[in-house]
């Protein structure tokens, strides 16, 4: 995990985990605390109340606190993965981290507990002294073979799931991969062949839950740093290895690898050579799951193998196993049930579902968001991307089913439909909407050119687009400045090397631009003087020529300066796209209560019913690129039909347009804002309503609303803008405010990179 972080990263990282404030986590109230009754509620004399309540059933601790939504993440730092024994303080970030992931995939709450503690009794006593406190337990980090120890006594003495990630985390995405590959082989899981490398507590976790699944432990050869565990073997050895020693004169990989179906590798970088692989069976799995380097890299495996299935711990190779796609769902699942452990039922049923869900055809939502382009299940996707926001919907229902039917619920979900309705709509406050954009941009990066290229958070933003791999950066700006800054950030990406600079002070192409600008603006008010002064001076100009001539795909600005001025160039520059009659804006507010895409934000200050009905079917259009369908209402003062102001009016009749133009729509209006966002409160003022659950849409009736819902909705809710997204330009172009972030122009960079993929 750390022997290779470049030092570029390293200092983001840094950077990262010390501002605006320390760490990754923060604890927020639940309740308001406004007043005095609030406080007697809160604490005393009302929360004797609660405490009472749970003397009597101490089962209402589930209702009552937040203890059932709330996991512990415990480590002694003993085993941090690419650290090794770290110890507890400096694992703390790691924890953190792990905690993040649960809160962001699966809405648990954490609270990191790193001991210092090394003795499995004194860890035992600690962690089961907290039961109280936790609805599971998240064991991360800790030695093997301890770790076994720890986790066995902890379930015999704890009413709650106890876990250990790194055993069983990585033993469920094996035996999801191993289950699809041997369907596509053609092989029973009663007759395959293991061999392993390694021999540690993931591996040995992995053995035992892929015999549950069906494979023989005769069928398993174990080998770790002293070769093959054999019976009679003495050195390395422990009773949770010995269960697969072998009666064998095998020493070696070399000597056993022959006929295997599958390597499952858990030890160190080059360990399975590529003459090992020609030993091998037919169509055979390669698990090659060593961090951060494979024991067999997957060009060479394929290269020996070419009918091989590969997978392997890495991020930029297909296939890769990664924990993050059952941890956070197998808790939300046992905690939804309130269930007392995590068994071995519950563990098959997370293996059954993720590889079903590898096996699902995507859906028109996912396929959709990831540009059509969507894997179909094969050799290159045996198990699911681990952003796949399917994976909750999946695997929390059947580890929750599974408890209730091993019987280890103590609080059985009544009605599944509901509930999974209710993970439906947690897919969408996870704040992962990014994502399948990022995804598609990475398919095809674009040549997007800044015009604010000297400044730092555009040189921040370069640095992880060029890494990710989402777009190619032309920033505009002068060579000195750049590379002085480049250098004072710390940042490792190099003009002309790792990106085009464009220095607006000596183009070559400057005689080629003027011309181009006069051409395009010179019955706009733009003289031959002027397009020669801003041809040099104005970054915006030169961006919007650059894409007008083809130079590059996309224009970002708007980094300085005003809105409207920008605007104006790239009008007079770019133009409207076909059947576009005026620019219109649209803002993504990402809040910890869902995403909700506002317009007109930036652009129109009183738009007609008509360019309302215009702008709306074209926020939809963007809306589905993110995957999600399009709930939209035509926000007002008044609510269907309560005022005939003006502006009310206006929206009346936008909503009849849009219904003849575009039928399909989920729309409906004109409504207030709280009868948007509730269904509760619609079907009171209007039971037939056309719109469904909550809207996601907003589109107001003017400028003023808009921006004053759009800055409130930053400012009060501490919401995550993303854009404002331009609508309506000939070519991809965005101008984002001053406020904008390094993490908000990547956002709106693959936002761009993806409607350039899009363009004719």
């Amino acid at each position: 995990m750390g022997s290779n972080i470049s030092d570029d990263l390293k200092s983001a990282a840094l950077v990262y985990h010390t501002h605006p404030k320390p760490g990754k986590l923060e604890i927020q109230p639940t309740k308001p605390l406004g007043n005095q009754r609030d406080l007697a509620l809160a604490y005393s004399p009302g929360v004797a109340a609660a405490c009472e309540a749970i003397v009597e059933d101490p089962d209402r601790a589930g209702e009552l606190t937040a203890r059932q939504n709330l996991v512990a993440v415990v480590s002694n730092g003993s085993a941090v993965l690419g650290l090794g024994n770290i110890g507890p303080l400096a694992s703390k970030p790691v924890m953190e981290g792990k905690a993040v992931l649960f809160k962001k995939f699966a809405g648990i709450d954490v609270f990191d507990i790193e001991i210092k503690a090394d003795e499995v009794e004194r860890i035992v006593d600690v962690v089961a002294a907290l039961e109280p406190t936790f609805g599971g337990i998240n064991l991360e980090d800790i030695k093997a073979p301890e770790c076994f120890d720890v986790e066995e006594q902890l379930k015999a003495r704890m009413d709650i799931p106890v876990f250990h990630d790194d055993q069983h985390g990585t033993a469920i995405i094996v035996g999801a991969a191993v289950t699809n590959a041997m369907v596509l082989a053609g092989k029973d899981l009663s007759q395959i062949k293991v061999v392993t490398s390694g021999a540690g507590a993931a591996a040995i976790a992995c053995l035992n839950l892929l015999v549950t699944l069906g494979v023989k432990r005769e069928n398993i050869t174990v080998t770790d740093i002293e070769g093959v565990v054999y019976q009679g073997r003495e050195a390395q050895m422990d009773r949770w290895k010995a269960v697969y020693a072998q009666d064998t004169q095998a020493r070696s990989l070399a000597d056993v690898i022959a006929g295997a179906d599958v390597f499952l590798g858990l030890s160190a970088a080059g360990v399975l050579k590529p003459h090992l692989l020609e030993k091998m069976a037919e169509r055979p799995l390669i698990m090659a799951l060593a961090n951060p380097n494979p024991e067999i890299m997957p060009d060479e495996a394929q290269a020996a193998r070419p009918d091989a299935m590969i997978c392997t711990g890495r991020s930029d190779y297909p296939n890769q196993v990664n924990n993050v796609l059952c941890f956070p769902y197998i808790f939300r699942g046992a905690l939804d049930v309130a269930a007392t452990t995590i068994n071995e039922e519950m563990k098959a049923a997370a293996v059954k579902a993720i590889a079903a869900l590898a096996r699902e055809a995507p859906s028109e939502v996912v396929a959709r968001a990831y540009g059509g382009e969507a894997r179909p299940f094969g050799k290159q996707s045996l198990i699911p991307s681990p952003f796949d926001p399917r994976l909750i919907l999946r695997i929390a229902p059947a580890v929750a089913r599974a408890a209730m039917e091993s019987g280890v619920a103590r609080r059985p979900i009544a009605d599944f439909e509901v509930y999974e309705d209710s993970l439906q709509r947690f897919v969408f406050r996870s704040g992962f909407l990014m994502k399948p954009l990022i995804t598609k941009a990475r398919a095809e990066p674009k040549r997007v050119i800044y015009a604010e290229g000297e400044d730092e958070r555009v040189l921040r933003a370069a640095q992880v687009l060029l890494e990710d791999g989402i777009a190619r950066p032309i920033l505009i700006g002068r060579p000195s400045v750049v590379e002085t800054r480049l250098k004072r950030f710390g940042l490792s990406i190099r003009p002309g090397v790792d990106f085009e600079l464009v220095n607006p002070e000596d183009d070559p192409r400057y005689r080629d631009y003027v011309a181009t600008y006069l051409d395009v603006a010179g019955r706009k008010g733009i003289t031959p003087d002027a397009a020669r002064t801003l041809v040099r001076t104005n970054s915006t100009v030169i961006g919007a020529i650059a894409v007008r001539r083809g130079d590059a795909d996309a224009l970002i600005c708007g980094l300085e300066g005003r809105f409207a001025s920008r605007l104006r160039h790239i009008k007079d520059i770019l133009g409207l796209a076909p059947g576009v009659r005026e620019y219109s804006a649209m803002s993504l507010m990402i809040t910890n209560k869902g995403a909700y895409f506002l317009a007109d934000t930036h652009v129109r200050p009183d738009p007609t019913a008509e360019e309302i009905a215009d702008m709306t079917v074209a926020c939809a259009e963007h809306v589905t690129r993110f995957g999600i369908a399009p709930k939209i209402a035509l926000v007002s003062h008044s609510d269907f039909g309560s005022a005939d102001t003006p502006s009310a009016m206006k929206m009346r009749e936008a909503l009849q347009i849009i219904r003849e133009r575009a039928p399909a729509l989920e729309v409906d209006g004109e409504m207030q804002a709280d009868t948007a966002l509730s269904q509760i409160i619609r079907e009171r003022v209007m039971p037939h309503s056309r719109l469904e659950g909550e809207a996601n849409v907003l589109i107001m009736p003017n400028l003023d609303a808009a921006n004053i819902a759009y800055q409130l909705t930053k400012g009060l809710a501490d919401a995550l803008p993303v854009g404002p997204i331009l609508i309506g330009p000939a070519r991809p172009a965005h101008v984002v405010t001053p406020s904008v972030t390094a993490r908000g122009i990547v956002n709106i960079t693959a936002i761009a990179v993806v409607e350039a993929q899009a363009a004719p």
